[in-house]
C-alpha cells in the first residue's frame, strides 16, 4: 500500500507531543512505507491540502486510490500500531 504522510515542514522535531512526529513514528514502527509531502505550518496556507482532502489540521495520510485519513494523532497512530490503517479511508 503506497501512502503519503502530508505532514508540517518541521520534520527535525521529534518528541512524543508533536502531531506529525506521532504518526510518523508509528508508520515506522510498524513498516509502513510512505512519502512524505511537506504542508506549511500555517493552516490558513494549506488551501491545496484543503481542496484535495477536506482537512487543514495535519497529519493527514493519503491512500494511493485518492482517499485520506486524519483523525487526533494519538487516534491515528493507535490505528496504525493496530494494523488497521487500509480500513479507515474516507473521501476527502
Amino acid at each position: 500500500m503506497a501512502i503519503t504522510l502530508h505532514r508540517c515542514r518541521n520534520i527535525w522535531v521529534k518528541v512524543s507531543g508533536h502531531p506529525c512526529w506521532n504518526v510518523q513514528k508509528a508508520l515506522d514502527d510498524m513498516g509502513i512505507e510512505y512519502v512524505i509531502a511537506k504542508e506549511p505550518v500555517r493552516r490558513s496556507r494549506r488551501s491545496e491540502l484543503e481542496q484535495q482532502s477536506g482537512y487543514t489540521m495535519l497529519p493527514v495520510i493519503e491512500f494511493e486510490d485518492g482517499t485520506f485519513y486524519r483523525e487526533e494523532s494519538k487516534d491515528m497512530a493507535q490505528t496504525i500500531r493496530e494494523g488497521r490503517l487500509g480500513t479507515t479511508a474516507s473521501s476527502g
